[in-house]
């Protein structure tokens, strides 16, 4: 690297005395500043063991040097070749390593200033003679450690979203989107699964299994390979490379852009004509733009902190306290890939979907049908035509029992819901059984909360109609066996609703394997926005159901003596939808695909039993619903406190849970009691919060003992 230092001494040089008198000039940087920039670029286009030496770089004094990045200095330079002050390079490493500096020599020594702030990559060069790699926490670089989940080194990458925002789910937690293989990304995560989380052979803290996609597959360096490309193309002047969302038909590109000459668009070669036929698919509109996704693959093993790194509301502080969220029943938060993804639209794709000629109409109906196919996917439908977007799970009942039910109820007929229901899976049946003449049947639950199928068989009669259940219960936490209830209910023709609010973040749901007529459920449940919800039916069930609403986009021809309805699944979303929203909930799903449902499912039984025999040990606390394998709520009382009481004390501490009746009176009924405590778990709380939280109701505990 001798050739590019020219800076020298004063009087060292050609000119005399008198020239330098007369031609005053400031200090020379040693680095000529686009010497640098090259030297910049090649280290970041350089792979792991490769060496970075950018071809033909020209040095300041006008040669050229082939010598690498990394290597040792010339033996022909001599100590006293370096300005004043500078120090020979030291703790040289071999080229391509990650402790190697691309400078060769360390920017914070006398006589080499490098402005920063100035120079691209100038970020990026080492602040220390021992040449380790600045990108924060610089001594955890040099000694082996844990990868984070997605294969890429924590702490070595932990700095660089703040070089480049669009990278920052490459590096941390879990990736943005990029698509997976096309076999990953078919692959559903409840195949060859048990349908209930707690069904397995395996309980307690997760085992590392599962296997990095080879998009995302580790080199020895410990960065793989996507975040190499996309490092390189940053370096290079490039865009981050990226894949469009792949829509339903089309097959998965892996890594690369979708290349489009001529852009073609929905309005034009993808429409579903009112016969149902579907026009040929055609290549993504998006063109070059990086549209923020969560990846397929699967999350090799499940790690915990890497994930809370993508919950930003995660790092608030309550009460001078950091936040401890306990209330996921009630919703859950948003991680990074959502928000940003929400963002995106808003920014680049916002339009109304289905009916405008221009190309935003085009980019923003690609991404509402996107996400479409994901819940498709996600749930294992066996026709995307199937999923309708509602506001959430309230509205999707309601839908059925004023639609469906209106139709097919009359005097006289009965509704079978369970005892563990919310108010919205009993309210609208309800109503619907005032307006009907019919009768309200509910299925009793044992002393531990779970619903008694011999006393379920004894209401089955030739007059029931439907039969409404939860899949888990929002207090007790219960897993209901909606498998075996559906298949008695299919035994004598009754329809069947599953509300799937509670179960859809917290186990594997395949509708084809449960048999349902209709499963719903809620986007913000599930780490999504609020305000988007699915509802999935059978085909031959939708299609005799009548429109609920009418209005825009469920219409194919309308004269004032007859109207012709869209096919599924626009009969049912009449006017504009929640378009942005249901792009985030396909990003939250994508999100949880890539972590596996699997993994998650086992973290969180391991932290509900943990839960459970903590809170269990405290003197004068009640459990609330004991039933094994329950789900991921930790509902209790405590003697001599009101439920409000104990919630001021948790939030004091910066522990949020939800005190109350939670929209469910007549299952604490059931038990006796009319508000409780409810603690709920999602993957990102851990063990450590939940000795938090006994610590406080261990302490109130004591202090009503002592008073």
């Amino acid at each position: 690297m001798t050739s590019i230092i020219t800076s020298q001494p004063a009087g060292a040089g050609a000119a005399g005395p008198a020239d330098a008198a007369a031609l005053p000039q400031a200090p020379e940087t040693p680095f000529d500043p686009a010497v640098l920039a090259q030297l910049a670029t090649a280290f970041f286009r350089a792979l792991p063991g490769e060496a970075a030496a950018p071809a033909g770089l020209q040095s300041a004094s006008g040669g050229a040097s082939a010598t690498p990045l990394s290597a040792p200095a010339s033996a022909t330079t001599a100590s006293h070749a370096l300005p004043f002050g500078q120090q020979p390079q030291t703790q040289l490493a071999p080229a391509g390593s990650p402790l190697a500096s691309p400078a060769g020599t360390s920017p914070n020594l006398p006589g080499t200033p490098i402005p920063q702030g100035q120079i691209p990559g100038g970020n990026f060069t080492p602040t220390s003679h021992a040449q380790v790699l600045s990108l924060g926490n610089r001594a955890g670089v040099a000694v082996p450690h844990a990868q984070a989940g997605n294969g890429v080194p924590d702490k070595a990458f932990s700095t660089l979203p703040a070089y480049e925002p669009r990278l920052a789910g490459l590096t941390d937690g879990v990736p943005q989107a990029h698509a997976a293989t096309a076999a990953a990304g078919a692959q559903h995560p409840a195949a060859g699964a048990s349908p209930f989380y707690f069904g397995g052979d395996q309980h307690g803290n997760p085992s590392p299994g599962g296997a990095a996609t080879d998009a995302h597959a580790a080199d020895a360096s410990g960065l793989d390979a996507l975040s190499r490309q996309a490092i390189a193309a940053l370096a290079g002047g490039q865009p981050v490379p990226t894949v469009a969302p792949n829509l339903p038909g089309s097959a998965a590109t892996a890594h690369a852009p979708a290349a489009v000459a001529t852009p073609q668009y929905y309005f034009v070669d993808s429409v579903t004509l009112p016969s149902g036929y579907v026009t040929p698919a055609k290549p993504h509109p998006h063109g070059t733009h990086a549209v923020p996704q969560a990846d397929r693959g699967r999350h090799p093993a499940f790690d915990v902190n890497a994930v809370r790194r993508d919950f930003p509301i995660l790092q608030e502080r309550v009460n001078g306290k950091p936040l401890i969220w306990l209330d996921n029943a009630a919703t859950t938060h948003k991680p990074r890939q959502v928000i940003e993804r929400i963002s995106y639209f808003y920014e680049h794709e916002n339009s109304n979907i289905h009916r405008a000629a221009h190309e935003l109409a085009a980019r923003a109906t690609d991404a509402y049908e996107h996400a479409r196919e994901v819940v498709r996917r996600f749930i294992n439908a066996p026709d995307v035509s199937e999923v309708i977007f509602l506001r959430g799970t309230t509205e999707a009942i309601n839908l059925i029992a004023k639609a469906w039910g209106g139709q097919h109820v009359g005097e006289g007929d009965e509704i079978i819901v369970s005892h563990l229901e919310h108010h919205a899976n009993i309210v609208p049946w309800q109503q619907l059984a005032q307006a009907k003449g019919a009768k309200l049947r509910v299925i009793p639950v044992d002393d531990q909360g779970q619903v008694r199928l011999d006393e379920y068989r004894k209401l089955i009669n030739d007059r029931t109609k439907i039969v409404s259940v939860a899949h888990v219960s929002n207090v007790l936490g219960t897993v209901v066996p909606v498998k075996e209830i559906v298949e008695i209910a299919k035994r004598h023709g009754i329809t069947t609703v599953v509300d799937g609010a509670q179960s859809i973040a917290h186990t594997p749901v395949d509708v084809q394997e449960l048999g349902a007529d209709f499963f719903v459920f809620s986007g913000h449940k599930i780490f999504g926005p609020t305000g988007i919800g699915v509802l999935w039916g059978k085909r031959a069930v939708l299609e005799d159901t009548p429109p609920w609403q009418g209005g825009g986009n469920m219409i194919a021809d309308v004269t004032f003596e007859k109207t012709v309805f869209q096919p599924l699944p626009n009969t049912f979303e009449a006017g504009t939808g929640n378009i942005a929203d249901a792009v985030g909930l396909g990003a939250a799903l994508e999100y949880v695909e890539r972590l596996g449902i699997e993994n998650i499912s086992r973290y969180e039984h391991a932290l509900v039993d943990y839960g459970m025999e903590q809170l269990g040990a405290i003197p004068g606390l009640r459990l609330i619903g004991t039933v094994p394998g329950k789900a991921s709520v930790l509902s209790f009382t405590l003697a001599g406190y009101s439920t409000d009481e104990v919630g001021k004390a948790l939030n004091a501490e910066g522990i949020a849970v939800r005190t109350g009746h939670h929209c469910a009176q007549p299952i604490l009924r059931r038990f006796g009691v009319e508000t409780a405590v409810r603690p709920s778990l999602a993957f990102y709380n851990t063990f450590d919060e939940i000795d938090s939280l006994t610590t406080v109701v261990r302490r109130l505990a004591g202090q009503r003992r002592a008073g």
